[in-house]
């Protein structure tokens, strides 16, 4: 994707005013409908676009825009001269207003709260941050450059209000090889204390088991199958997770494919979710064993 260099805040603000106004224009919507839309107050989108406007709004209000404007976030920006959505990269240390702390962070939390009804399938880099204990957490966080502590434990939290919601439906599937890797302290988890590893496992077996059917778990065989930790948001978007950055998947095209993906891995899981209980069961008893 072609980027321009680095702009002054200011003509961010001016290119991003342009370009809401040249899209908005375009798209045969009135700045009610557009607000409506995007979940805003027309009001907001008025002084949006409005020739005073000398900061860019939070990241969600631009992500909202763009998406119901069906350009790509990063040229309504101005950070690059592509316009057609495909897919958007988004920076964890994103920053698109000063006074806003995190947005990309608060981005995919309202992902998820406007998916809430719908499919939300989930592949972790380890398993879900809402399925963490604070232990785990800040083992995992202490030193991490992207996110604090703090962050998150606050993020974790509101994604386990939100799945304990009645209209919740939420799959998770993950390699039972990074389990087993966790109860035996191997890896970066070589520092966390068994008691600190078996509160966890604890905690997991019970998320699992008070949830069920609404959360559903799958453990696949990590040496017949791979995945990189992404998050299908229903049908509407798809973000991978690349590493202190997320390549965000807008199109139709693109969500299915990763749905595909996940159907695959589902179809070739070791562990089923009713099968989930007995497994952690185990991994319970080996550290147990091993203190």
């Amino acid at each position: 994707m072609q980027r321009k260099p680095e702009l002054a805040r200011s003509d961010v603000a001016r290119t991003f005013r342009a370009r809401l106004s040249a899209a908005l224009a375009r798209s045969g919507l009135s700045r009610a409908s557009l607000a409506r839309r995007a979940g805003l107050d027309r009001s907001t989108l008025t002084q949006l676009l409005s020739p005073d406007l000398d900061r860019l709004p939070r990241a969600d209000t631009v992500a909202a825009l763009a998406a119901e404007l069906k350009v790509s976030l990063d040229w309504l920006v101005g950070l690059s001269t592509v316009e057609k959505i495909g897919v958007d990269i988004l920076d964890e240390a994103l920053r698109l207003e000063p006074s806003a702390p995190h947005p990309v962070d608060e981005l995919l939390l309202r992902w998820f709260r406007e998916a809430a009804g719908s499919k939300i399938r989930i592949v972790p880099t380890t398993w879900p941050e809402f399925a963490k204990t604070e232990d785990t957490l800040r083992h995992e966080y202490r030193v991490f450059a992207a996110r604090s502590v703090e962050r998150a434990l606050a993020e974790a939290r509101e994604k386990l209000e939100r799945l304990r919601l009645p209209e919740t439906d939420m799959e998770v599937v993950s390699s039972y090889q990074g389990l087993n890797d966790f109860a035996d302290g191997a890896g970066i988890w070589n520092t966390l204390e068994a008691p600190a590893r078996l509160r966890q496992i604890e905690f997991l077996h019970a998320l699992t088991k008070e949830l069920y059917p609404s959360l559903r778990v799958y453990l696949f065989d990590g040496l017949t199958h791979y995945s990189a930790p992404y998050t299908i948001f229903g049908r509407r978007r798809a973000a991978l997770y690349i590493g202190q950055q997320f390549l965000v998947f807008n199109t139709p095209t693109h969500v299915s494919a990763f749905h595909h993906h996940f159907d695959e891995l589902v179809r070739a899981a070791a562990v089923t979710p009713t099968a989930i209980g007995a497994f952690l069961s185990e991994l319970r008893k080996r550290v147990r064993a091993n203190r």
